[in-house]
């Protein structure tokens, strides 16, 4: 058994916490909890019952007082009804300040279940357990929780950091192939935004990042979440920098709400960091190669680089009521070169029609 890694997060802040990364890790979670938690909130979709009663029994063996409820899986689980839910079954065990919530499952379950510790009695503490490469890269860390509204994706949310965050590696090997490559795109756009290693390590093995045995996965994950580490310490409730780490989701999260939610989101931040790599380009600030870089590693993998083309003014009206909009003025991250993140503010709507035309121009309507 390979040695935990242990990555450190808002060092310096009055919420620091663990990412701990590795194998066979179960018995780190009541250390990541604390000593004084007496009662503890196990959430979890129904395809991961048996993980979510080992960490029930677990927890148990510790003295917790342990209990187990499931939510829908994916988008479906970050609603409003689906939070009240579990504040009622908080409100109804006596939660109090002491206690916990542990998240278990992708982005969607991580989300939810952050939200609902920042907002119970005003924040208690939650754990997360992340079992998809998408919530270890991305959503399990950094303390951005949020619900859906019909308005839009993550429009209801909180800052509420984590006590810390479980990345067990091996919840990775039973899941499925198009989950694993969805969840790659965002550990891709940290290549691309700030460590190009991780675009090398893709380029010389596309076939091995696409499973979680390859043998550059934990390096990928790795680096994946130093850098989301490094930026949110740097700016833990997104007032500047930390919007870098939103590159490809403006074009992305659209596409998502368009679709239905239908769309994994990886697949979709696939597609928008290509969307905000041609609106780059179309602006003249990023080389054709650096473009066409984006489209061959993403396509390496299994990633979706192009998108339909006859949904221009859903997915322009969704834009307009993304989070990083400020009034009427569009906002989007872009790239002057890899590892180069910057913003471009009210681009021309000919420019953001043209890098859709350039997304959307091999797809046929349908």
């Amino acid at each position: 058994m390979s040695k935990a890694t242990r990555i450190r997060v808002g060092e310096g802040s009055s919420t620091p916490y663990d990412v701990v990364i590795g194998r066979d890790l179960l018995r780190e979670l009541p250390g990541l909890l604390g000593p004084h938690v007496e009662r503890v909130l196990v959430v979890h979709p129904g395809t991961l019952r048996t993980l979510a009663q080992a960490v029930h029994d677990e927890l148990a063996r510790q003295g917790c007082s342990a209990f187990i409820v499931e939510v829908p899986d994916a988008e479906e689980a970050k609603s409003a009804l689906v939070a009240s839910s579990l504040w009622s079954f908080l409100g109804q065990s006596g939660f109090t300040r002491s206690d916990a919530i542990v998240g278990i499952g992708g982005g969607s379950v991580t989300d939810l279940a952050g939200f609902v510790a920042a907002t119970w009695l005003r924040g208690i503490a939650v754990v997360h357990v992340p079992t998809t490469v998408l919530a270890m890269a991305d959503a399990a860390v950094g303390g951005k929780t949020g619900i859906n509204t019909a308005e839009g994706k993550n429009l209801v949310g909180a800052f509420h950091p984590p006590a810390g965050v479980l990345c067990d590696l091996g919840t990775l090997d039973t899941l499925a192939s198009d989950d694993f490559i969805s969840g790659m795109a965002e550990v891709i756009k940290c290549g691309f935004i700030a460590d190009p290693a991780i675009l090398e390590l893709v380029e010389q093995d596309p076939q091995g990042a696409g499973h979680s045995k390859g043998p550059a996965v934990r390096e990928l994950i790795e680096r994946s979440i130093r850098v989301k580490a490094r930026v949110v310490t740097e700016d833990l409730r997104e007032s500047s920098v930390r919007e870098i780490l939103n590159y490809g989701h403006t074009f992305a999260h659209a596409i998502e709400q368009v679709e239905g939610y239908s769309w994994r989101h990886g697949a979709a931040v696939s597609v928008g960091m290509v969307y905000a790599a041609e609106l780059a380009r179309a602006a003249g600030r990023l080389d054709d190669a650096v473009v066409a870089r984006h489209r061959s590693i993403l396509a390496s993998v299994g990633l979706p680089t192009s998108y339909r083309g006859d949904r221009w003014p859903e997915l322009y009206e969704v834009m307009k009521r993304d989070k990083k909009t400020r009034g009427s003025l569009l906002r989007f991250v872009v790239l002057d070169g890899v590892a180069a993140p910057t913003r471009l503010e009210g681009p021309d709507l000919s420019l953001m029609v043209t890098a859709y035309e350039r997304v959307s121009s091999d797809i046929p309507l349908r």
